[in-house]
C-alpha cells in the first residue's frame, strides 16, 4: 500500500469501531441491523464522514440497503435513476471513488447537483463485496468540500475489507445453523410418521405401505401436513 502511514489515532479509532461491530455480531442481530451498525461505524471510522449507505447490487437492480441519514438514501436514489454515479461505478469497478463535489458535476451532473443541494461537499465509496447475493459498495458523504484524504480511502479500503469478512463468516454460520434446524425438523417429522405408521399397521394388520396410503389420504382430504395428520393421531391415541 503506497503513501504516507496512516495517523495512529485513525487506527485506533477504526480499530475501536471494528470491536463494536464484532460485539454487535455476538448478539446475532438480523442483517439489516448488522448492516446499519456497519455504516454507523464506518462514519466513525473515517474522518470527514458525516453519513453512510450502501448500495447493494441485487439481481442487477441497486437498493440501498442500509444508511445513517434518508439523506444519503436521496442522494442514492438519484444515482440508481440516472444509472450512473460513484456509488455505482465503485460497486461495478471494485474500485474507490474519491471526490470533492466540486469536481463532479461534468461526470455526474444529476448526482452532483442533487448532492450540492442536500449540504453534501465529498464524496467516498468502496466496493464491498461479500458473497454472490450481496455485492455493492460502502458509500460516505461529507459536509466538507475537502474530498476525504487519500487515507481516508485506505482507512475505508481496509474497513471494508474486514467487514466482508466478517459478514461472510457470519453469513455462512447462519446458514449452518439453518440447514442444522431443517435437518432436526425433517428428522422429527419422520420419526413422528414412522411412529404413527407403526400404530395403524399393529391396529390393523396392515402393511407399511397401506399405513403410509392412509396418513396419506387423511393429509390430503383434511389440508393438513403429513407430519402434523401424523402427530395428531399419535397425540390422540396418547391422549385417549
Amino acid at each position: 500500500m503506497t503513501g504516507d502511514p496512516i495517523p495512529s489515532e485513525h487506527l485506533d479509532e477504526l480499530t475501536a469501531a471494528m470491536a463494536d461491530l464484532t460485539s454487535s455480531l455476538e448478539t446475532e442481530p438480523s442483517e439489516a441491523e448488522i448492516l446499519d451498525a456497519v455504516c454507523a461505524e464506518a462514519v466513525r471510522a473515517v474522518p470527514g464522514a458525516d453519513m453512510a449507505s450502501i448500495t447493494a447490487i441485487r439481481d442487477g437492480e441497486p437498493e440501498t440497503a442500509a444508511s445513517t441519514d434518508e439523506r444519503a438514501v436521496e442522494i442514492d436514489r438519484v444515482q440508481y435513476a440516472a444509472g450512473e454515479g460513484p456509488c455505482l461505478r465503485a460497486a461495478q469497478t471494485g474500485e474507490i471513488v474519491r471526490l470533492p463535489l466540486a469536481a463532479a458535476g461534468a461526470l455526474w451532473p444529476e448526482f452532483t447537483e442533487h448532492a450540492l443541494g442536500l449540504g453534501v461537499g465529498s464524496y467516498l465509496a468502496a466496493p464491498l463485496r461479500v458473497d454472490g447475493s450481496l455485492a455493492g459498495a460502502l458509500n460516505l458523504f461529507g459536509y466538507g468540500g475537502h474530498g476525504f484524504a487519500e487515507t481516508d480511502s485506505r482507512l475505508l479500503r481496509l474497513y471494508t475489507t474486514i467487514v466482508s469478512f466478517g459478514l461472510r463468516t457470519t453469513r455462512r454460520y447462519h446458514r449452518a445453523r439453518q440447514r442444522a434446524a431443517d435437518l432436526e425438523t425433517a428428522m422429527s417429522s419422520r420419526a413422528v410418521i414412522e411412529q404413527a405408521k407403526g400404530i395403524l399397521m399393529a391396529v390393523h394388520g396392515i402393511t407399511a405401505d397401506d399405513a403410509m396410503k392412509r396418513l396419506i389420504a387423511e393429509s390430503q382430504h383434511t389440508n393438513v401436513k403429513l407430519r402434523d395428520v401424523a402427530a395428531r393421531f399419535v397425540e390422540s391415541l396418547s391422549a385417549g
